[in-house]
């Protein structure tokens, strides 16, 4: 697998958050972002999924197309395309660059495939390094 990229301030919240979800380091989060690069968030590149990042993704053969945001469980809201990083597709968009695939177990057990087309916000390239 390629290597994803993390900034350190969201290194630092998702690992607190796993810890207060209980979630070992055995969990697919906790080992992605021990396995990715970490930046500060002045120096991640602009094409890379963040946390509160919104991305534009479709299926590999281009249909439903559509934007989520990666964001922190409390802000998870599905209908509204807010994905949280502790469910499987928003560990698997974390890190990823666009034009990269994220690829996740279904509910029923298939993997599940969606690209990422476009990055249509992140906060560090809005010069928001904090939250």
């Amino acid at each position: 697998a390629f290597a994803r990229t993390i900034t350190e301030l969201d290194h630092v919240r998702i690992y607190k958050l796993l810890q207060r979800q209980g979630l070992g380091d055995d969990s697919p989060l906790s080992e992605l972002i021990d396995a990715a690069e970490q930046v500060t968030p002045q120096q991640v590149s602009a094409d890379v999924v963040t946390m509160l990042t919104r991305v534009r993704v479709s299926h590999p053969d281009g249909s439903g197309e559509r934007s989520l945001t990666l964001c922190y469980p409390p802000e998870a809201d599905a209908g509204k395309g807010f994905i949280s990083v502790l469910a499987p597709l928003g560990t698997a968009l974390l890190g990823l660059r666009a034009g990269e695939s994220a690829q996740w177990h279904g509910a029923d057990g298939k993997t599940a495939e969606l690209v990422v087309r476009a990055i249509e916000f992140q906060p560090e390239a809005n010069g928001d390094f904090t939250d």
